[in-house]
C-alpha cells in the first residue's frame, strides 16, 4: 500500500465538499432511527432511483415500527414487492416485533447489532446518523473509496482485506461529527469515486489518494473472486378470462420466496395453447441472467394449483418482480 493519507487533512476535504455536493433525500431529512433503518435495509442491492418510491409508499402503508411488525406478511411482502432479496423485508419485520418488545430501538451498537437482519454496517449506520456514536460505516462505495485511498491490494471479498478497510474507515471517521461524514464518504462513492468511470478531477479526497497518485484507480478495489454467469430462459404465459388471471403462490416452506404469486410458466401448463408474445426482457437475480418472453395463452381449464385472480385484487398480492414485469408494471 502506498503511505496512509492524512486523515485530518482529508475529513476536512470531504466535509467542505459534502456541504455542497449532497443531495436531498427524504431519509436525509429526519435522525428518527425507523425511517432511517427503512432506508438503509432498502439500499442494500438497490439503487437510490429504485429505492425512492418503494421508500415514500412504504412509509405511508407503515408508517411507524408498530405499525411494521403488527402487519399481515402478505401486505409486507405486497409493499416490498419489486424490490428484491425478500428475506430483508421478513427480518425487518422480525426485528420491529423485538423493538416493539423491547419498547423502543435500542441506542447502542451491540444492541441494535442483536436485531433480527441488521449487520455491522446498518448498526454502524443507525448508532452514527440516529444516536451520534462514533462508528464508521463500511458499504460497497466506502470500501472502494477506501481501496483507492490506500492503493489497497487485498481482495475486498477476503474477511482479512475488509477488517483492513474497516479499520481505516474508523481511524478516518470524524468522531465530533459522525453521521455526516459517514454519509459524506457513502455520498462521494456514489456521485464520484465511481466503479468504471471516476470522476477524479472532482473528487475532495484526490489530493490524499494513493490509487490516483500511481496512475491505478481502476486497479482498484481488487476483487478476485467471480461468479461467472449463468443464462436461464424463462417463458411464462399470461392466460386472462372474464377479468381474472392466473396465477401460482409459491408455498410457505421455499425460501426467501415463499408467499409471492407468480404467472405460470409454459412447461407448467402443458396443455395451454399459447398465442402472440407480448414482451420480452432481461432480468438479473445475483449472478443468474434471465432473458424472459411472455405469451399471451388461453386453457381449457385450471389444473390443480393455479387460482384464477380479479385483475383489481392482482395488484395488492406480492408478486415476484418478474412477474411484475411481465406484466408491464415495473421498469
Amino acid at each position: 500500500m502506498f503511505a496512509t493519507p492524512d486523515w485530518s487533512a482529508a475529513r476536512k476535504a470531504l466535509a467542505r465538499w459534502y456541504r455542497q455536493a449532497q443531495r436531498d433525500l427524504p431519509w436525509r431529512r429526519t435522525a428518527e432511527p425507523y425511517p432511517v433503518w427503512v432506508s438503509e435495509v432498502m439500499l442494500q442491492q438497490t439503487r437510490v432511483a429504485a429505492a425512492l418510491p418503494y421508500y415514500q409508499r412504504f412509509l405511508e402503508r407503515f408508517p411507524t415500527v408498530e405499525a411494521l411488525a403488527a402487519a399481515p406478511e402478505q401486505d409486507l411482502l405486497a409493499a416490498w414487492s419489486g424490490l428484491g432479496y425478500y428475506s430483508r423485508a421478513r427480518n425487518m419485520q422480525k426485528a420491529a416485533r423485538q423493538v416493539v418488545a423491547q419498547g423502543g430501538f435500542p441506542r447502542g451498537f451491540a444492541e441494535l447489532r442483536a436485531l433480527a437482519g441488521i449487520g455491522d454496517y446498518t448498526a454502524a449506520a443507525i448508532a452514527s446518523i440516529c444516536f451520534g456514536l462514533p462508528h464508521a460505516v463500511l458499504d460497497g462505495n466506502v470500501i472502494r473509496v477506501l481501496a483507492r485511498l490506500l492503493a489497497d491490494p487485498g481482495d475486498t471479498g477476503s474477511t482479512r482485506t475488509r477488517r483492513r478497510l474497516a479499520a481505516a474507515a474508523q481511524e478516518f471517521l470524524d468522531c465530533h461529527s459522525p453521521a455526516a461524514h459517514n454519509q459524506a464518504l457513502m455520498e462521494l462513492g456514489a456521485l464520484v469515486c465511481l466503479p468504471r468511470q471516476p470522476d477524479c478531477p472532482r473528487c475532495p479526497l484526490r489530493p490524499h489518494c494513493s490509487a490516483h497518485a500511481e496512475g491505478r484507480v481502476l486497479e482498484f478495489p481488487v476483487k478476485l473472486r467471480k461468479q461467472e454467469k449463468v443464462e436461464v430462459a424463462l417463458n411464462v404465459l399470461l392466460v386472462e378470462r372474464a377479468g381474472k388471471l392466473l396465477l401460482w403462490q409459491r408455498p410457505a416452506g421455499e425460501g426467501r420466496m415463499a408467499g409471492f404469486w407468480e404467472l405460470p410458466s409454459d412447461s407448467a401448463l402443458p396443455g395451454a395453447i399459447v398465442h402472440e408474445e407480448l414482451r420480452r426482457f432481461r432480468h438479473t437475480i445475483t449472478h443468474h441472467h434471465h432473458t424472459v418472453c411472455v405469451f399471451r395463452a388461453s386453457i381449457a381449464r385450471a389444473p390443480r394449483g393455479f387460482v384464477w385472480v380479479a385483475r383489481p385484487r392482482v395488484d395488492k398480492l406480492p408478486l415476484s418482480t418478474i412477474a411484475r414485469k411481465a406484466l408491464g408494471d415495473a421498469p
